[in-house]
């Protein structure tokens, strides 16, 4: 029995410290993905952020702790605020695994983009002989 709760309070701790944040869980959110957007324009302080957005600034701030744990933006103290500064290099982990499917469905856009100019051309040689 003291083997049994050892070994669930192990797997309990593992499963909790193994529960890391990454960028796709940041930007799974719309509100954190509109944050990363206005971030990316300029560094605004946590009111600055939170005047955005309909809703508490306890919630923004949680939205910040979890961009900041992802590695997306960086939070500098400087006097009483707090300002926020996008980090663009965890976006690249994003950007290598959107790269085959981007690829993908360029390839499926230039085959629509060849199959819609040959039913012009087609439709062009039709009317030419009536």
């Amino acid at each position: 029995m003291c083997s049994q709760i050892t070994t669930h309070i192990f797997v309990v701790k593992w499963l909790h410290v193994d529960k890391r944040r990454d960028v796709f869980q940041a930007i799974a959110d719309p509100t954190r993905r509109e944050i990363i957007g206005l971030l990316a324009k300029q560094t605004l302080n946590l009111n600055g952020i939170a005047d955005y957005f309909n809703t508490s600034r306890p919630t923004i701030s949680q939205h910040i702790k979890i961009l900041t744990e992802c590695g997306l933006i960086s939070v500098q103290k400087l006097g009483r605020e707090r300002y926020c500064q996008m980090k663009w290099k965890p976006l690249n982990e994003v950007v290598l695994w959107l790269l085959p499917y981007r690829t993908h469905w360029e390839n499926k856009l230039d085959n629509l983009d060849s199959y819609l100019d040959q039913l012009k051309k087609e439709r062009k040689h039709d009317k030419r002989k009536k």
